[in-house]
């Protein structure tokens, strides 16, 4: 599988691992699908959201 980095897109991430999904919505990004999400890179959203991007891409890693 691909490695996942926080400077992919949401769009990217999740047509390299949809298993990811999940992950983002428990962490409160419920638009996988708006077009921000194949905009902007995860670090992007994250710091949109209030999220600390370390601890999502841990999450993700773990999978």
């Amino acid at each position: 599988m691909a490695e996942i980095t926080k400077d992919m897109t949401i769009g990217e991430i999740l047509r390299t691992n949809p298993d990811v999904a999940p992950i983002l919505m428990n962490a409160g990004m419920h638009c996988l699908g708006c077009p921000s999400a194949q905009g902007e890179s995860l670090e992007e959203a994250a710091m949109v959201h209030g999220m600390n991007i370390d601890e999502l891409m841990e999450q993700i890693a773990a999978l």
